[in-house]
């Protein structure tokens, strides 16, 4: 009897603070939906490694017999540590934004590429700056007529400072609606060390790389490296510390999947050397298979933005990543496309999610089915529209 095809996913998350049992019940509900609607079977199972956070699955299709154990590489502890910043902080961290990425020279590179992300990135700019002033028009208004009415400037004042300070407190208690915040915090911890990694980030990576080193190691049949948002860097330098390392894949497929990449938002920026080496190098690597996928539909991402290519760092033996597009607009049905109309981040989630009309990207066939990312996209070339013009600093 053939033995089923085993898989080790290691997931990367982009900048989110919710724990990882998130990505667990969004699998198991997704992965239902899916598997119904292509008619395999995929059940999830108890996590049977010792290492981190995750699920196991058992899936039969055509193709054969699988079993994949999934661990998420958890940083949400870093990101809600750094989302600790009060009103003013955030304020603050917008003018420190602002400044790097506008006088680096990030954010004019950035419009070169996709409208898209680059106004989600002004999004949270424009309206922390409408509270504000929503803030001082209705607490000047109510201040001066305190002042007016009772004689008393002082009393004027001290109304007027407590009431911005309420409509701030107001608002910020509805960023679970508006994400303003959220953003904020997202874009300064990217842009807090100008581009580099921040120390804590730099340890968390060389432990998920430890990890991953060990999981090259293993009676495996692959090892899917698989990252998502800002969590599409990550991956890429992990793997690109393991094979410095000199630890190359000795038996399992090795491959990376990174999905809705942002990397512009982080390589852009002066001192990402460390991430455009990293990509550059990835990018010339014989013993890997990298595909990217992302799709115009999701405005968060920089969809079909070659992230070597357009960083600057693409050299004559370039051959990762496969650029593949998700095309929302022919794997979503009209209405599942009317259902998440102006819902960013549930757009940005959908590649972790089912399709109803999906095509040759199946995240649960890819994470769970008996084909290495190798095989399933053999022979494919990048898709239409890629866009692979240079807009980054390049290399030194």
């Amino acid at each position: 009897m053939t033995r089923p095809f085993r898989r080790l996913v290691l997931y990367v998350p982009g900048f989110d603070p919710m724990p990882p049992r998130r990505y667990r019940e969004l699998y198991r509900r997704e992965s239902c939906k899916q598997a119904a609607i292509c008619g395999y079977d995929l059940a999830m199972e108890r996590h049977g490694g010792a290492a981190g956070f995750g699920w196991a699955t058992r899936a039969c299709f055509p193709e054969g017999e699988a079993q994949s154990q999934v661990e998420v590489l958890v940083w949400s502890d870093l990101v809600q540590a750094s989302m600790r910043a009060g009103i003013g902080g955030t304020y603050g961290q917008m003018l420190r934004v602002a400044w790097v990425y506008i006088c680096s020279g990030a954010l004019r590179r950035l419009m070169r590429l996709r409208r898209g992300p680059v106004l989600a990135a002004l999004y949270p700019l424009a309206m922390l700056l409408t509270q504000l002033l929503c803030a001082l028009t209705v607490a000047g208004l109510a201040g001066w007529a305190v002042a007016v009415m009772t004689g008393i400037f002082w009393l004027g004042l001290l109304t007027a400072a407590g009431l911005a300070w309420g409509v701030l407190a107001f608002a910020r208690s509805q960023d679970h609606r508006l994400f303003a915040y959220y953003l904020m915090h997202d874009y300064a911890f990217t842009a807090s060390m100008k581009g580099a990694y921040p120390a804590g980030l730099e340890e968390r990576l060389k432990r998920f790389t430890d990890r991953l080193a060990q999981a090259v190691d293993d009676e495996l049949d692959e090892v899917l490296l698989v990252g998502h948002s800002s969590g599409a860097y990550l991956a890429v330098s992990m793997l690109a510390d393991l094979l410095r390392r000199g630890r190359r894949p000795n038996g399992p497929a090795l491959s990376l999947m990174t999905l809705g990449h942002v990397v512009p938002m982080a390589a852009f920026l002066p001192r990402a050397q460390r991430l455009r080496a990293d990509l550059a190098y990835l990018s010339e690597q014989t013993d890997i298979f990298w595909v990217d996928v992302t799709a115009p539909g999701d405005p968060c991402s920089f969809a079909l933005c070659d992230p070597v290519a357009v960083t600057g760092v693409a050299g004559v033996d370039q051959r990762w990543p496969l650029v593949l597009s998700a095309a929302f607009t022919h794997t979503l049905s009209p209405q599942q496309q009317r259902d998440m109309r102006w819902r960013w981040f549930r757009l940005h989630l959908q590649y972790l999610c089912a399709f109803d009309r999906p095509g040759d990207y199946d995240y649960f066939a890819i994470t769970a089915g008996p084909q290495t990312l190798a095989d399933r996209f053999a022979g494919r070339k990048h898709s239409p529209g890629r866009i692979a013009t240079p807009a980054g600093p390049g290399l030194p």
